[in-house]
């Protein structure tokens, strides 16, 4: 007696996401380590000394936390009204932010009273930051004004007043004391030379503009406002290089990678998304719970900080070498494959005795009642809830083994509404899946051959056939479409393509002709 075959179950490839150096590196960061705030996190900023420190500005205080730290290590609480931008200077032990007050509040970081205020905007101050040189510090207000002030004397140095609508961000060079770049929602990015009296270059970004970054080398710039993030080129006069449109909703923040290699961009689509300033191909994107509003990146890429506007600031710590070595021997731990294979490829020599010993097959549940011919239960069995929706290709393997044995017309017939209703969800739901169309079309012919006479004593089965004859329509419409697309694109191929004149040898003639050669024409 021949033993019982199991059925066999088609592998279909997986479509998943293309593994890459970036996936590897990006995805190399802890769980996130969750902190409530009072109030929406609107700005990031990492101290430039170590350990690294970084302000969360949020409602009307200032947190500075440590790298690892869940608690502040510091508080600024002395804001009267909601505070912005606070930023560090490069020697990381001074810090001011703006305030809805229009007031400028210089803190020493060791300190908790604020050691300069200045006042002289009208409106609330969104941007603020130090010059290279640390004595001075650029504001930018709603006012429609970006002022500098000396911080030894507390007093104004320039106003400029070019822009038209809010200032909300800006940048200071770090090579160049005397320049700086701010973004206003007047649409417009301006280059300012504070050795003159008016802007050097403007740059329109066609939407009002949240955030601006310099390279590095400040030789490109980088805008986002609306759903656009744009790279200019300063050397060439602010021409533009890139313009990127990778988000559903406004961009509010970028941050560079420690190499300058990778571009990092937020958004309130809940959405970072890193692109390769090479290509500026996206390479990755990190999925948050809500709209970001700020983002900010330690150096060496340690840390990804984000602030929502449910209040929460999300930390992600990458992985140390500890980590992963910890993870490694757990799974070195584990049985290794070589166990369980030992011994299975040796090969017996020409004088060794072989004693065979039967291998017990365990067979599926369908496959027992196939065994037995149960061929009703065999198929109720492949209908089973999680493997209809989580393993579909096993319940069109065990159609199509019914087609072969032809026994799918005694396993579709006898069924009550109930089966029968979740056999046509079943056809229904992948009936339009290229891999399981020709199984899944011979079963649906059976199913309206055998139950054409009992069509309009079951609501519910007719409503499922409507839907099936809807579902074939809408397909049979969409290959025509498809085909007639095929057949425009076979002939703009064929008529691009140049004619070659092939020379085809041995071409024999009649029998007491010469051979000779003919010249055919064919499109390469």
């Amino acid at each position: 007696m021949a033993s019982f075959k199991p059925t066999k179950i088609q592998v279909y490839p997986k479509l998943g996401e293309k593994v890459t150096q970036d996936t590897l590196y990006w995805k190399n960061y802890k769980a996130p380590v969750q902190i409530k705030e009072f109030g929406a996190v609107t700005s990031i900023d990492f101290s430039p000394v170590t350990p690294h420190n970084f302000a969360v500005t949020a409602f009307t205080r200032i947190h500075i936390y440590g790298p690892f730290s869940q608690e502040p290590v510091k508080s600024f609480t002395r804001f009267k009204d909601t505070a912005y931008c606070g930023r560090f200077r490069s020697d990381g032990q001074l810090l001011v932010a703006g305030c809805e007050d229009s007031v400028v509040r210089l803190f020493d970081v060791s300190g908790k009273v604020a050691l300069r205020l200045f006042k002289g905007h009208t409106k609330a101050v969104h941007l603020t930051d130090f010059t290279s040189d640390r004595y001075q510090i650029l504001t930018g207000s709603d006012d429609y004004t970006c002022r500098l002030w000396d911080i030894p004397n507390a007093t104004e140095l320039t106003t400029y007043t070019e822009h038209t609508d809010y200032i909300r961000c800006g940048v200071t060079s770090k090579l160049n004391r005397d320049l700086f770049i701010t973004g206003s929602y007047d649409h417009t990015v301006k280059l300012f030379d504070a050795r003159v009296e008016k802007s050097v270059i403007t740059m329109d970004h066609g939407q009002p503009v949240e955030s601006v970054l310099l390279y590095p080398s400040e030789g490109l710039l980088v805008s986002a406002g609306g759903r656009h993030v744009k790279v200019w080129d300063l050397l060439k006069g602010g021409q533009p290089l890139v313009s990127l449109k990778n988000h559903h909703k406004t961009v509010t923040s970028l941050a560079l990678s420690s190499n300058g290699q990778r571009l990092l961009s937020a958004s309130l689509d809940r959405h970072v998304k890193v692109y390769n300033t090479t290509n500026y191909k996206v390479v990755h994107n990190f999925d948050y719970a809500a709209s970001i509003l700020s983002l900010g990146l330690a150096p060496d890429d340690a840390s990804i900080v984000v602030g929502m506007t449910n209040s929460i600031l999300s930390i992600k710590h990458r992985k140390n070498q500890e980590d992963s070595k910890e993870i490694a021997g757990q799974q070195r731990r584990r049985p290794s494959y070589r166990v369980f294979v030992k011994g299975k490829n040796y090969v017996p020599k020409q004088d060794d005795y072989l004693v065979s010993k039967p291998v017990k097959e365990h067979l599926a549940k369908y496959d027992k009642q196939l065994q037995r011919f149960n061929v009703s239960k065999a198929l109720d069995t492949a209908l089973g809830t999680y493997i209809r929706f989580r393993k579909p290709e096993i319940t069109v393997a065990v159609i199509k083994e019914l087609d072969r044995r032809g026994t799918l017309k005694n396993a579709l017939a006898g069924r009550d509404e109930r089966g029968l209703s979740q056999l046509l969800n079943f056809i229904i739901g992948n009936l339009v899946d290229a891999r399981f169309t020709p199984v899944l079309v011979t079963a649906a012919e059976m199913i309206l051959d055998i139950y054409q006479s009992v069509i309009g004593q079951s609501p519910v089965v007719d409503r499922q056939l409507l839907r099936l004859q809807d579902l074939v329509k809408r397909e049979i419409e969409f290959q025509k479409d498809l085909l007639e697309v095929l057949g425009m694109l076979d002939t703009m191929f064929a008529s691009s393509l140049p004619r070659k004149e092939v020379l085809a040898q041995f071409y024999r003639p009649p029998l007491g002709g010469a051979v000779t050669s003919k010249k055919l024409n064919f499109h390469s």
